[in-house]
């Protein structure tokens, strides 16, 4: 098992599609258990579970993990603290996301109202 370390120690995350709890605990330097509680205390952890209830993370599952682990280990966050860290990036995420298409259909409308003025 990989002791704790910073984010830059870590392992390459391979080029895989899914990702046990044991390789995700190697890859992250987080124990099983832990992972299981992250999953109950962060909603963004949402691992697909198959046969038997096993877990499956996929890769953006890691990196959110590496995440978490920085918040908590590196920067010192609360459980509390971390998870409004994280619920607050992803609102500005969100929010860009939404400003980028506001913005390509005022574009793509523009464009209408030039066919329409042009008959």
């Amino acid at each position: 098992m990989l002791e704790p370390s910073h984010n830059d120690e870590l392992p390459v995350i391979p080029g895989k599609r899914y990702f046990t709890i044991g390789e995700v605990s190697e890859l992250c330097a987080v124990k099983p258990h832990v992972l299981r509680y992250w999953e109950q205390e962060f909603p963004q952890l949402k691992p697909v579970k198959r046969r038997g209830n096993r877990r499956y993370y996929q890769r953006q599952d890691v990196m959110t993990i590496r995440q978490i682990r920085s918040l908590l280990y590196d920067q010192g966050f609360t459980i509390g603290g971390a998870r409004l860290q994280m619920s607050s990036e992803t609102s500005q995420t969100d929010i860009n996301q939404f400003s980028q298409l506001v913005n390509q259909m005022i574009g793509e409308l523009e464009q209408v109202l030039k066919v329409l003025k042009s008959r």
